[in-house]
């Protein structure tokens, strides 16, 4: 009877599979919805996860679950409890009062940009230093020439952090440096991405372990498809020698960085660092060697030691991620566009920017100032390019100049305003360096820098096509498609 009764039930089941499939899927997104209303994400975006979940079943909720989810709000990502965050929440507050109560920001004719000095002490505690020494350089070549120089004159530790590294000449002249420290007696430590980093070699590991590097990636992965964190990658690219001189901006550890790869040439921005700026980019540095290794680090003296630097250039170094309150970096360029008074030069290699950056740009352009923007060109993605694309003509409407860079891929990720502000290291223009990675700029309140940086935007003008906003719009009707149908893509990616 028993049985009888299972085989019954047994047949119905059999019979009705795609039911109770459709059924459980329902449900399931249902949750999934109403936990997406309850997050209070950005509308687009709210509305294009709800369209995947509803128009492909399983296949969007399994891509909601790897990158949908918001894990600054669910802090996935923590290091409470790590000694220099609360070294730096300490010094940050002495900033935030001494500028509040007086004039010393002031004095320093620096009251330009007090606000967006304030806000990021405020959201990131994020120093300001003004005793440094700083070199900019436009192209890979001469970053790992810079920074070889500083590795072989490493003699107590070296700090690499670098989203790619790859096995390449470069990697390996880089790493074969760093295995002669170790083995003299210099504490090296490595960090590099799960997935940026993917193909790198268990023997280029092996090797830096035997000589006693330690290295770690920064969310291990082996089937990236399988990994829930692989939409939060660590993009930063830090190098700090001896807790004195620090490099940070858009280079990786790999050959194309100096030779082009598949393109001509790679244009892009790298900045060295000699003085107290460094501390914070030590700072960033073993907060994210704590969280990959949950091992800190001896004494802080060896690793942040005194500057004999007297030159005056002011710099905050402003690290942003899933850890954080506030999307630190986003925030740092909507105060300094929405501060300009005459010029904003923009150079960035993906520019799918959220609607808070899009309309300070226009509000800018609008109200009379002379905003120019650098795109690529030709890119190394598809998608990212065309949704790119489709910003040109709002930004026509606005009056903002853009230009297609011609003279290879230009990878930089800088902004200058005004002569007097620039922003220079790996966050690019757009919604995944806003949100999703693990990010670290620096701010410089600086002529002699933004000066400098202005004369490459000009010269990086000259290897451009300035795209006239009457032609544009005669573009064919595909090309439209393409664009619009990225752009729709874009907050999914």
């Amino acid at each position: 009877m028993l049985l009888n009764a299972w085989h019954h039930i047994w047949i119905w089941i059999t019979g009705n599979v795609g039911v109770l499939l459709w059924t459980f899927y329902l449900t399931i997104a249902i949750y999934m919805i109403i936990m997406m209303v309850l997050s209070r994400l950005n509308p687009v975006k709210t509305l294009s996860w709800i369209l995947v979940l509803l128009t492909l079943p399983y296949v969007g909720m399994l891509l909601y679950l790897f990158f949908g989810q918001n894990h600054r709000k669910r802090k996935m990502y923590s290091r409470k409890g790590m000694r220099d965050v609360h070294i730096m929440n300490s010094l940050g507050k002495q900033q935030i009062i001494q500028a509040n109560y007086t004039d010393w920001i002031n004095a320093e004719k620096m009251e330009i940009y007090k606000k967006t000095i304030l806000l990021q002490l405020n959201n990131s505690r994020a120093l300001l230093t003004s005793k440094n020494k700083m070199e900019v350089y436009d192209n890979g070549n001469d970053t790992f020439a810079a920074m070889k120089r500083s590795i072989a004159s490493a003699t107590h530790s070296i700090h690499l952090e670098s989203y790619i590294i790859v096995a390449d000449k470069i990697g390996s002249e880089i790493k074969n440096l760093l295995v002669e420290k170790a083995t003299a007696g210099v504490e090296v430590r490595i960090i590099y991405d799960g997935i940026g980093s993917w193909h790198l070699s268990q023997q280029y590991i092996t090797d830096l372990k035997k000589a006693g590097v330690e290295i770690y990636p920064f969310g291990r992965v082996t089937m990236p498809w399988l990994v829930r964190n692989v939409n939060y990658r660590n993009h930063r690219k830090i190098l700090v020698v001896d807790g004195h001189t620090g490099f940070l901006g858009g280079i990786n550890i790999a050959d194309r960085y100096a030779d082009g790869g598949n393109f001509d040439r790679w244009r892009d921005a790298h900045i060295r660092i000699e003085g107290e700026a460094v501390h914070s980019l030590q700072a960033a540095f073993l907060l994210d060697w704590f969280f990959v290794s949950k091992k800190q680090v001896g004494q802080r003296t060896n690793y942040y030691p005194k500057t004999n630097i007297d030159d005056k250039h002011y710099v905050q170094i402003v690290p942003s991620g899933p850890d954080s309150d506030w999307e630190s970096i986003m925030q740092a360029y909507f105060s300094a566009i929405m501060q300009a008074k005459e010029r904003i030069y923009i150079i960035t290699p993906y520019f799918t920017p959220n609607e808070s950056i899009l309309t300070a740009i226009k509000v800018a352009s609008l109200s009379g100032v002379d905003v120019r923007l650098i795109l690529p060109g030709k890119s190394d993605s598809k998608i990212t390019y065309w949704s790119t694309l489709s910003y040109l003509s709002e930004l026509h409407e606005a009056g903002v100049k853009v230009y297609l860079y011609q003279n290879g891929f230009n990878h930089s990720k800088i902004i200058t305003i005004d002569g007097n502000f620039a922003a220079i290291g790996s966050a690019n223009m757009d919604a995944r360096s806003f949100e999703h990675n693990f990010e670290i700029t620096g701010l410089f309140y600086d002529e002699f820098i933004a000066t400098k940086l202005e004369e490459q935007f000009k010269k990086d003008m000259k290897n451009s096509r300035f795209i006239r906003s009457y032609r544009w719009e005669k573009r064919k009707f595909w090309r439209k498609l393409a664009e619009g149908l990225a752009r729709l893509l874009s907050p999914l990616l």
